[in-house]
């Protein structure tokens, strides 16, 4: 979307078994497209990526969103003063999934400081083969550079893929709230911190994706 508005060619790396509708909306803004395995995951996109900016650095330049300090900067600056101005002294806990890892990391530096009652929970896949785009299992990955956990984040808490595509499609039955996988596994996450906290508790995720990009792999489909 930036590229398109700034006039700035734009090349991203993506494992070949992402959705089709995450295709079609990325290159309906014109971007390339290069595919890395479908096997690797986001690991093996990110490996294609550093090599093709290695490789041709007069004509790439790549942010590295796993290893850049602005990622989690910009959510110490911006979400964690935003969720605090909403709930204040109310919120207990704050939960999110890893991927880059800069949400929790930006947001879990902020309430340290200003709310440092608040409980950080890091949401990721319960398994290396797992279908939550977006989502990484940290056992199995490459760990990004920005996934500095001590002090910040007080639990891990794993969620089955099926149990966070069920969460979703609940979402969008029950609220009208179309999200994604990634939205669906947070959600179960601080359900589950909600039934292990009980009454008065405040339990704050994120819904970072819209359903769209994932729409082949919705009920309707895994059924066919």
């Amino acid at each position: 979307m930036i590229g398109a508005v700034l006039g700035v060619p734009i090349t991203l790396v993506m494992p070949a078994n992402v959705s089709m509708a995450r295709k079609n909306i990325i290159s309906a803004y014109g971007t390339e497209i290069i595919y890395s395995s479908e096997l690797e995951g986001t690991d093996g996109a990110i490996v294609v990526a550093k090599g093709l900016a290695k490789n041709n650095p007069d004509t790439y330049y790549y942010p590295d969103q796993y290893a850049n300090a602005s990622n989690p900067h910009a959510h110490y600056l911006t979400t964690g003063p935003e969720i605090a101005e909403v709930l204040g002294d109310r919120i207990s806990h704050f939960c999110t999934g890893v991927g880059t890892t800069g949400t929790i990391m930006g947001v879990g530096a902020y309430f340290k400081e200003h709310l440092p009652q608040v409980q950080i929970a890091a949401i990721e896949p319960d398994d290396s083969f797992h279908g939550l785009e977006g989502l990484k299992h940290l056992a199995s990955s490459m760990i990004p550079p920005i996934w500095k956990p001590e002090g910040l984040v007080d639990r891990r808490l794993a969620v089955n893929t099926e149990v966070a595509w069920q969460a979703a499609e609940d979402l969008m039955r029950d609220e009208g709230l179309f999200i994604g996988h990634s939205g669906g596994a947070n959600v179960a996450g601080a359900c589950t911190l909600a039934r292990e906290a009980g009454p008065g508790s405040c339990i704050v995720t994120l819904l970072p994706d819209h359903g769209d990009r994932y729409y082949k792999h919705m009920a309707w489909d895994t059924h066919e």
